[in-house]
């Protein structure tokens, strides 16, 4: 299964990191052990569909663990025989 997630808090972060709330998603994608990129407009991760969608919850949850009052997670969710250097690829 291919993912993407870009999660949307409000706040984005602290005075001291405008993103922490985000990295925060971004780390708990990072420690999964999923295969992943981080792209500009959200985060690409793929694997088995359950570790996938507990993964996009527990990035969900992590901004707001982190400290945003709210937020809001767009995801993309394929269920393909693909890898995401075989979509990438395609598309470069």
């Amino acid at each position: 299964m291919i993912a993407e997630i870009q999660v949307a808090p409000s706040p984005p972060g602290t005075p001291g990191d405008r993103h922490a709330h985000v990295e925060a998603a971004i780390a708990v994608i990072q420690a999964s052990g999923l295969r992943y990129e981080v792209g500009a407009l959200g985060t690409t991760l793929e694997g088995e569909a359950d570790t996938v969608w507990a993964t996009l919850r527990a990035a969900h949850e992590a901004m707001l663990a982190a400290g945003a009052d709210t937020g809001i997670s767009h995801i993309k969710v394929a269920s393909v025989d693909r890898t995401i250097e075989s979509l990438t690829h395609k598309f470069r």
